[in-house]
């Protein structure tokens, strides 16, 4: 009997002396001045000693709280075998109806096509497969894309630093990101929503690019009522001349190039209300007068900021982009630059065809410009896999001398000359500081997203809203505990004593578990533990009235204790299991909070069966073991 009572006494001792183990990183990181902070995180020693402390959820220590959704539509639309104006339409019509409805997006995608009797397998599927085969197809493919953005943002967000990130899916095409303890929200986002299509494209010849301005500028000139006149040979070969030429630079009003009435500024638009134009052009050539040349290079043009957003606007006419090659795309540069005190972006046309994606690269890392162009500027090397090496070296080799645009998300990162035949490592350049830099090569190493995705809710909780709720559950928590132990004092004596030791350690060992094995701790959490507290004390309040009713019956102190544990034991058992039960459910179909509460709880449960049945039926049996009691304070 007494060798029975060593075995759990040591073990109860080597439990505690663990728990304690367990929290000293925990009360070490949590309790460090600012000064010791700093200097263990310049020796790197403070990444490894968070990863040992109990982990503070979104609503505890701040952070950012993000809802995405996927568009579903893109992703359909690229995997469509073909695309004509007719699918292009019906798509818009199903993001109409998808933005006011709740409905699943392919159940309005199949409804659509069969009011307007048009077969799926037009687009999806093999031309024999029925409707249903196909959209079983695209919903198989939309689940596929929605795990694999899952997998990406989890890859992107944990190489971004964040600590105990929660991303779960909310629904079919909905994403919940939790950012605890994210002190840039600006450039957590843009890492996330980022979509990172890298795309290697050709740049069209200057004579190419020469023609496309000079049409797009008489037709331009004509919406003004400007005659139109068939250029001559000799107009058309100095019309790159004079986007190059020295520029006099005069201030006008919008409405003086688009016609408008008034353009008045608003505090709902950022559009840009004057314009820069060359004063001796601007009459007769309108769109070639808000252009400037590029020294030293005849396929780009360059466009002063102000302009930017005039030219888009141009760019985005339909009656314009009919007038681009049917091979060719326009693009802008991905940052801007300065010139004597004028900032500027460039404008490039491209060969609309991708010679080379990002599917085939197998690296990015950042590094620092060697060479006279980049030197001392941030760059990102990447390597292409075997395939991707082949293509790569084929295009240069019959395009040399050419420019090869290196585009990222749509914006030119780059545009070098082909000077040799490239091979499987190259490099993205004109990147503007160290951290795009880090973000380009993070997105471009973990891939890129199927789908675009954008934020449908953003909420941002303080560090300081943080700390009132650490404050206030931790009051919650003390305030509760010592009601528990007062009242167990006063009512069961001595007995109650040893149940609030128990209920120490019950609350000791708990939170060394959420530390030992990283569980994230949230205001549910702590609700979680504070109910732990009521009802660790449960099991003893159960075993004493059944030991008072046994002490009643005449038996000794020894046999009442006995009897009380065992008597209670199955009743004990029961409502712990019940209430584990429940609390598995909760974790197994909740999200978020709900999952925190679960888990402190399911581990409460756990932890105060072994404080309520061991911890005191040890601290018992040391006390009678030693001497014969007539009595029990309890």
């Amino acid at each position: 009997m007494r060798g029975k009572q060593l075995v759990k006494t040591i073990f109860i001792i080597l439990v505690v002396c663990w728990a304690l183990y367990a929290l000293w990183p925990s009360y070490r990181f949590y309790t460090i001045d600012t000064e010791k902070r700093g200097a263990l995180e310049e020796e790197g020693r403070l990444v490894s000693l968070r990863k040992k402390t109990v982990k503070m959820g979104l609503d505890l220590q701040g952070g950012m709280y993000l809802v995405y959704e996927v568009d579903l539509p893109s992703l359909v639309e690229q995997l469509a075998r073909n695309r004509d104006d007719q699918l292009d339409a019906v798509l818009q019509e199903i993001r109409e109806e998808l933005s006011v409805s709740t409905e699943d997006f392919l159940t309005i995608l199949n409804r659509t096509f069969r009011d307007k009797e048009i077969p799926l397998n037009r687009y999806w599927g093999d031309r024999g497969d029925g409707d249903n085969r196909v959209l079983n197809e695209l919903r198989n493919e939309a689940e596929a894309s929605m795990e694999r953005s899952l997998q990406k943002l989890r890859n992107r967000i944990d190489q971004f630093g964040v600590s105990e990130p929660n991303i779960s899916p909310l629904g079919n095409r909905r994403i919940l990101i939790e950012l605890p303890g994210v002190s840039d929200p600006d450039q957590a986002k843009e890492l996330i929503g980022r979509t990172a299509l890298l795309e290697f494209k050709l740049v069209k010849e200057p004579a190419d690019l020469t023609d496309t301005i000079q049409r797009i500028d008489r037709a331009l000139a004509e919406e003004r009522g400007i005659p139109a006149e068939e250029p001559t040979q000799a107009e058309e070969d100095t019309t790159a001349a004079e986007v190059q030429r020295e520029s006099q630079d005069k201030v006008i009003s919008v409405s003086e190039l688009f016609g408008e009435e008034r353009v008045t500024p608003s505090s709902d638009t950022d559009e840009d209300t004057t314009l820069v134009v060359d004063e001796q052009m601007f009459q007769e050539n309108p769109f070639i007068a808000l252009l400037r040349g590029r020294r030293g290079r005849s396929d780009i043009v360059s466009v002063p900021i102000e302009n930017v957003k005039a030219v888009d606007r141009i760019l985005a006419r339909e009656n314009i982009q009919a007038l681009l090659p049917p091979d060719s795309e326009i693009l802008w540069g991905s940052e801007s630059y300065n010139i004597a005190d004028q900032e500027y972006r460039d404008l490039y046309l491209l060969k609309k065809d991708t010679e080379l994606t990002g599917r085939y690269l197998t690296d990015a890392r950042v590094a620092i410009g060697s060479d006279a162009a980049n030197a001392g500027r941030p760059q990102v090397n990447f390597t292409l896999n075997r395939s991707g090496a082949r293509i790569i070296s084929r295009v240069s080799a019959a395009n040399i001398n050419k420019f090869l645009a290196i585009v990222l998300d749509g914006r030119v990162m780059t545009a070098p000359r082909i000077q040799s035949k490239l091979g499987a490592s190259s490099r993205i350049t004109g990147i503007e500081d160290m951290d795009e830099a880090k973000m380009i090569s993070i997105v471009l190493r973990v891939g890129a997203l199927d789908a675009p995705i954008s934020i449908v809710e953003e909420r941002t909780v303080g560090p300081s809203l943080g700390r009132d709720s650490v404050t206030r559950g931790g009051y919650s928590a003390m305030i509760g505990m010592a009601l528990i132990v007062l009242f167990m004092i006063l009512y069961y004596r001595l007995a109650g004593m040893i149940a609030d030791i128990a209920l120490l350690l019950n609350l000791i060992i708990l939170v060394a578990i959420l530390a030992q094995f990283g569980f994230t701790l949230t205001l549910p959490g702590v609700a979680g533990i504070v109910l732990t507290i009521g009802m660790a004390v449960d099991a003893n309040v159960l075993v004493f009235e059944r030991i008072r009713e046994e002490l009643k019956t005449g038996k000794t102190v020894r046999a009442s204790i006995d009897a009380g544990y065992s008597r209670a034991f199955r009743t004990i058992l029961d409502a712990n299991i019940t209430t584990l039960l429940t609390a598995l459910v909760l974790y197994q179909f909740g999200t978020g909070p709900i999952r925190g509460f679960a888990v402190t709880l399911s581990i409460g449960i756990v932890v105060s069966m072994f404080t309520a049945l061991v911890v005191t039926r040890a601290i018992f049996n040391s006390i009678t073991s030693r001497r014969t009691l007539t009595r029990l304070s309890i």
